[in-house]
Protein backbone atom coordinates (compact mmCIF):
# COMPACT_ATOMS: atom_id res chain seq x y z
CA UNK A 1 0.00 0.00 0.00
CA UNK A 2 1.09 3.18 -1.20
CA UNK A 3 -0.65 6.40 0.82
CA UNK A 4 0.40 9.38 0.08
CA UNK A 5 0.50 11.62 2.74
CA UNK A 6 -0.26 15.35 2.60
CA UNK A 7 2.15 17.78 4.17
CA UNK A 8 1.05 20.82 6.02
CA UNK A 9 1.03 24.01 3.71
CA UNK A 10 1.78 22.03 0.83
CA UNK A 11 -0.72 22.87 -2.42
CA UNK A 12 -1.01 20.65 -5.61
CA UNK A 13 -1.16 23.45 -7.69
CA UNK A 14 1.31 24.79 -10.57
CA UNK A 15 4.12 26.85 -8.67
CA UNK A 16 3.39 30.48 -8.89
CA UNK A 17 6.14 32.56 -9.84
CA UNK A 18 7.32 35.31 -7.12
CA UNK A 19 7.45 37.99 -9.92
CA UNK A 20 4.91 38.32 -12.83
CA UNK A 21 5.55 39.92 -16.04
CA UNK A 22 5.11 43.64 -15.32
CA UNK A 23 7.76 43.02 -12.66
CA UNK A 24 9.91 42.07 -15.10
CA UNK A 25 9.68 44.68 -17.32
CA UNK A 26 9.33 47.04 -14.46
CA UNK A 27 13.10 45.96 -13.46
CA UNK A 28 14.21 45.85 -17.21
CA UNK A 29 13.03 49.54 -17.46
CA UNK A 30 15.45 50.46 -14.30
CA UNK A 31 18.04 48.62 -15.18
CA UNK A 32 17.86 50.84 -18.48
CA UNK A 33 17.53 54.36 -16.70
CA UNK A 34 20.49 53.12 -14.28
CA UNK A 35 23.07 52.42 -17.45
CA UNK A 36 21.56 55.54 -18.86
CA UNK A 37 22.97 57.12 -15.94
CA UNK A 38 25.83 55.84 -16.49
CA UNK A 39 25.95 56.69 -19.95
CA UNK A 40 25.27 60.67 -18.72
CA UNK A 41 28.57 60.35 -16.62
CA UNK A 42 30.91 59.31 -19.68
CA UNK A 43 33.01 62.14 -21.87
CA UNK A 44 35.95 64.15 -21.86
CA UNK A 45 34.31 67.72 -20.93
CA UNK A 46 34.93 69.50 -17.28
CA UNK A 47 33.92 66.91 -14.20
CA UNK A 48 32.24 69.90 -12.70
CA UNK A 49 29.65 69.96 -15.62
CA UNK A 50 26.04 69.82 -14.81
CA UNK A 51 25.72 66.33 -16.36
CA UNK A 52 28.33 64.90 -14.52
CA UNK A 53 27.93 66.13 -10.76
CA UNK A 54 24.40 66.40 -10.57
CA UNK A 55 22.40 64.65 -13.33
CA UNK A 56 23.63 61.53 -14.05
CA UNK A 57 23.89 60.57 -10.32
CA UNK A 58 19.73 61.69 -10.10
CA UNK A 59 19.45 59.49 -12.67
CA UNK A 60 21.04 56.24 -11.19
CA UNK A 61 19.56 56.96 -7.88
CA UNK A 62 16.13 57.72 -9.41
CA UNK A 63 17.08 53.53 -11.28
CA UNK A 64 17.92 52.03 -8.33
CA UNK A 65 14.81 53.43 -6.65
CA UNK A 66 12.40 52.40 -9.46
CA UNK A 67 14.29 48.98 -9.42
CA UNK A 68 12.93 48.47 -5.67
CA UNK A 69 9.68 49.62 -6.60
CA UNK A 70 9.57 47.16 -9.22
CA UNK A 71 10.49 44.25 -6.84
CA UNK A 72 8.38 45.37 -3.97
CA UNK A 73 5.81 45.84 -6.57
CA UNK A 74 2.86 42.80 -5.97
Amino acid sequence: MTDKKTIPGHQDHKSELVFTKKNYQLLLISIAIVVLGFVLMIGDTNIYDFRKTLLAPLVVLFGFGFGVYAILKK
